[in-house]
């Protein structure tokens, strides 16, 4: 079974990056110069901010 995380994403047309958040994993904020740079970012900061919190951070299912 998968947990859900929903990934709230913005384009900062003034900065120039997009900038990811969530609700499900306080402390997550990550900024990017392009979407998959983004996405990568995502994938590798979301297991240590997990595993901080004491979450599992196994079958985790990103939706954007």
């Amino acid at each position: 079974m998968s947990r859900d995380i929903d990934i709230q994403a913005r384009w900062d047309g003034e900065a120039s990056v997009w900038i990811a958040t969530s609700t499900d994993v306080p402390g997550l904020v990550v900024e990017a110069d392009s979407w998959p740079s983004m996405i990568e970012e995502v994938k590798l900061t979301l297991p240590d901010l997990l595993e901080v919190a004491g979450s599992p951070h196994d079958n985790l299912s990103l939706k954007f």
